[in-house]
C-alpha cells in the first residue's frame, strides 16, 4: 500500500490508470475496493440492479 492517509468513509482517486478506491475501515481493518466496469458490457447498471432483484424475489 502506499504512503497515503487513509481515514474512514473516505473515497480516493488511484492513479490515472487505476479505477477510483472505496476505503472503508473497520476496527484495526481497513478494506480498500476498487471498482471497474467491462467496456464490452451489454447491460446498463439499471438493467443489472433490477436483474439481481428478480434473481433475489425468485430465492424467496
Amino acid at each position: 500500500m502506499s504512503s497515503e492517509k487513509i481515514t474512514e468513509d473516505t473515497t480516493i482517486t488511484a492513479p490515472a490508470k487505476d479505477a477510483p478506491a472505496l476505503v472503508k475501515k473497520i476496527g484495526r481493518t481497513t478494506y480498500i475496493v476498487r471498482v471497474h466496469f467491462s467496456k464490452t458490457s451489454k447491460e446498463t447498471m439499471s438493467d443489472k440492479i433490477k436483474r439481481m432483484l428478480k434473481n433475489e424475489i425468485q430465492q424467496m
